[in-house]
């Protein structure tokens, strides 16, 4: 199941997930948990802005996104120090717990790569179709981004891994090689 509506209305996507690496005080973990205009498992595409309007929201209210395991709000498994909108998508950065079970069975399985995908918690305020039909989601109430099995944009990639000062260098050369292989499969 790569998505799902509960009964408050609240949605789920699925991506993969960014870099790991160990800190002190957990396991740091980044990468996009959505990403603009691209068409999901589902047909939906998030358009670019979708989550500013939100953020700005939960961040005056002193709120975060939470950080879950599996969308299972029982289960929080760390925190996220950072999500902003950028001119890709959803960026998030935090830091799984493992001084709690579910969080060291988390990384754990991070590291040996058994899990690789994120997925936004989220209610739709404001969408559209396309002509082809597909929901363009233009404004959206995010809850959560918790850690996955299966990741619903099958383009997303795991970051590049290093220290803070490495891996701006990583991800640009990871975006062209990213941007090289869309051409050549749209041509292909």
């Amino acid at each position: 199941m790569n998505e799902h509506q509960t009964p408050l209305g609240l949605e789920h996507k699925f991506v993969a997930l960014g870099d790991t690496r160990k800190v002190t005080d957990g396991v740091a973990i980044e990468g996009y948990a959505s990403f603009f205009g691209e068409t999901d498992r589902g047909g939906d595409i998030v358009t670019k802005g979708a989550y500013a309007k939100g953020l700005r929201a939960l961040q005056a209210r002193g709120g975060q996104a939470k950080m879950l395991w599996q969308h299972d709000p029982a289960q929080p498994i760390g925190v996220w120090d950072e999500v902003r909108e950028d001119a890709r998508g959803l960026y998030v950065k935090g830091r799984i717990l493992t001084e709690i079970d579910k969080g060291r069975e988390a990384a754990r399985l991070i590291e040996a790569g058994a899990i690789d995908g994120l997925s936004i918690g989220y209610r739709t305020l404001r969408a559209v179709k396309n002509d082809k039909g597909q929901r363009l989601l233009q404004e959206l109430e995010l809850w959560e981004v918790s850690l996955v099995t299966f990741p619903m944009l099958p383009s997303a990639r795991v970051e590049a891994k290093g220290d803070a000062s490495e891996l701006g260098d990583l991800r640009e050369l990871a975006r062209i090689i990213d941007d090289a292989s869309r051409m050549l499969a749209r041509r292909g």
